[in-house]
Parts: C-alpha cells; structure tokens; sequence
C-alpha cells in the first residue's frame, strides 16, 4: 500500500502488454480474468457493469471520468455484475448526484469485482484497436509486483471463444415481467411474450411492457414445444454474452418455433436466429461496445445512433435466399439487422432498449407488436 492508502494494481493482457495503476473495487489477490474490451459510451457505467452480455469480459471505460454521478438502485440492468473487471482513467468517489445511493468504489467492493484506476485509457484502448480484443488480468496488493506471473496467466486464460457463457447467466426458473419504464404507466396487455433470457436486460422487459407486452420471461434451455403450449402471441430473443455457437440447445429451440409465432430478437437473439436460418457467425477483431454507433435502415435510409454491445457477428454471405440483410453499421458495413422475407421474424444486432444510450431505435418494440398483430386472429394491425 503506498503512503496515501492506495494500494497497486496491474493489467496484464495475453500478448505481454501491462498497465500498472491502483486498485478500485475488491482487491484481487488471485488474477481476475476476462477478455478485455473497450466501451466508448460518455455515461451509464452501472448499466455497463450490470449487463449480462459483459458476462467473462473486462470492460474499459474510454471516457475518463467514471462515477461521477454515484450509483442507485434504479439503473441496474440485472441484480448484480456481471462483467470480470473494470477499467479506467479516474474513479471518483465522492459523487454528485440527486439520485445517488452509494459512490462506485463501494459498490465494486461490495459485489466483489476487481477494477483498476490510474492507467492510460487511450494506449490501452488503441492497443486493442490494433492488437485485436484478448484475455488479461486483473491483480492487486503483493501480486502486482509479479509481472511476470500476471502475463503468463494472461496467457493461459481461456478464449471467449468456443465457450457457453449463457448458463452463466439466464434465469433458473420462469418468471413475470410487470414494470413499465421509469415514470411510464403500463397500458392493458394485448400480447402475450415468451422472452427467453439469454441474459436478458431489464429495459428491454420494461419497453416490452410499455408497448402493451404481458411478458414471461424463460431460462435459455426451455423447449419449444413447452413455449408453443403457453399459445404466445410472439416469442424474444433476448441479448446475451459470448459466442453464440456453442449456444446450439437454443438454435434448436428457435429453429423448431420459427414459422409458428412472431420472433423478435436482440444482439445474441439475432445472431442465434441467425444460425437457426442456416447463417454462420465470425469473432470481430474488438467488436462493438458503446452508445454512439450509427445504422443505417436500407429500406428507408435512416440512419439511428445506436448503443451496441458484441464481439460477434452474422457473415452475410452465409444468409438463405429467405433472409435479407435490413440494418448495416456505417462504420465498418457489418450486418446489423436482418429479416425472414416469409416469416415473422426479424431482429437487430444492436441494442434498441439502450441503457445506456440514444432512442433512435425504441419503434422495434412496437413494430414487434405490429407483427403480432398481423398474426393474431381477430387483431388488425390498427387494433
């Protein structure tokens, strides 16, 4: 510990690159190990802490400043943390805030996750840019003198890739879904949703309800025919973190509902149906994370900023006939929505519900609710 109570940290990531800071959150005697990645969003550090889709991931914060503003109780994105560590240039920890509860250094201690302050974010974030996203470590105290130690177990920590990350994180049981956005009234429910939750994010349940959803959310291994025996008005396919092939118990289940009810999916959702369509994915070099990436619609031309979370992709050149390609990112032209041109299912790569993030893209929901209302019996689509 040096002579202001800070006590030393160290990033070691799997190609021998280091960053020595101090340590924030719990002390990580034994490395704290993930893949790092880079998140460019200004604001909604808690919602990027407690997104499932972070889930085997550490994330570094490109904006310098983090915690500012506090935590509260209200912007958490599941019931705890999911991500292996955090990273940043400024942790601070007498925040400003009306609605704070409680600053982000106690918050990281109090649920048991390893970050580090005090590094140059840039270099690392540029790092990864040419070096591609890779494993790394987080240690603290008397480990963080052990260089050595800390690359070599950056080097023998198992890829993201190949591994099933969503029994880490999807519900054991089935649950409802009642609550309406911050400050929004619930309407009367004229659909009934099966969500499956891949590791699903809240604001997606709560625009869900918002747009008149009475929603039932799943565990990711729940079979079709159980969800067809609910008789759902539409079926979501919730975001999730990882590779989606290794996932296949869930391209099964997908595969055997499509044609039979309205599917709506989201980031892992929409790589998952695209496997069940007969597409492939493909590993991005650092993949997407942030709140400002801009998708341009193909059909109308709008373009949306869009708040984006994934290190996977669909290669386009392995879609069906049956599929085609809707959303685009102008960025690096990857594919960014899709659509079955005979069945109801559509879904995007992005992020609609944000938190954080822009709106641009909060109509999917209620063009969701426009499917299903083309597919229920008795229900027009101005129903």
């Amino acid at each position: 510990m040096s002579a202001n109570g800070e006590i030393p940290a160290l990033l070691a990531l799997a190609d021998g690159r280091t960053f020595s800071g101090t340590a924030v959150g719990t002390v990580a005697d034994a490395p704290a190990v993930g893949e790092v990645v880079f998140n460019t969003a200004m604001t909604g550090y808690q919602e990027v802490l407690t997104d499932p889709s972070y889930h085997g991931q550490m994330v570094t914060m490109t904006y310098p400043h983090q915690g500012n503003y506090g935590i509260n109780g209200g912007d958490v994105e599941s019931e705890r943390p999911h991500l292996s560590g955090f990273i940043m240039r400024e942790c601070e920890r007498l925040p400003s805030n009306w609605r704070s509860e409680g600053d982000l250094d106690s918050y990281l201690k109090q649920r048991g996750v390893a970050g580090i302050a005090g590094i140059d974010t840039r270099a690392l974030t540029r790092h990864i840019r040419d070096a591609g996203a890779q494993q790394g470590v987080i240690v603290s105290g008397d480990a963080a003198r052990d260089v050595d130690a800390a690359a070599q177990a950056a080097r023998e920590a198992p890829s993201i890739v190949g591994r099933d990350l969503v029994r880490a994180v999807t519900c054991r049981e089935p649950y409802d879904w009642t609550e309406p956005s911050l400050g929004a009234a619930a309407p009367a429910p004229r659909h009934k949703v099966i969500a499956y939750d891949f590791g699903i994010k809240r604001n997606i349940l709560r625009l869900l309800v918002d747009n008149g959803c009475e929603v039932r959310v799943v565990p990711a291994d729940t079979p079709a025919g159980e969800v067809l025996a609910a008789r759902p008005d539409g079926v979501f396919l919730s975001n999730g973190p990882g590779d989606p092939e290794p996932v296949s118990y869930a391209v099964d289940r997908i595969g055997r509902l499509l044609g039979n009810v309205p599917i709506f999916g989201i980031c892992l959702g929409h790589q998952l149906l695209s496997l069940a369509l007969g597409g492939r994915t493909f590993k991005m070099r650092f993949g997407h994370h942030g709140a400002n990436q801009p998708v341009k619609d193909l059909a109308t031309g709008r373009v949306a900023i869009t708040s984006q979370n994934h290190g996977f992709a669909v290669d386009p050149d392995s879609l069906p006939d049956t599929v085609e390609v809707t959303h685009l990112n102008l960025n690096d032209m990857t594919v960014e929505g899709m659509r079955h041109k005979t069945l109801p299912a559509f879904s995007v790569q992005y992020h609609p519900e944000a938190a954080p993030g822009p709106h641009d893209a909060r109509d999917l929901f209620a063009r969701f609710t426009r499917m299903m209302d083309g597919q229920t019996p008795g229900r027009g689509a101005n129903a």
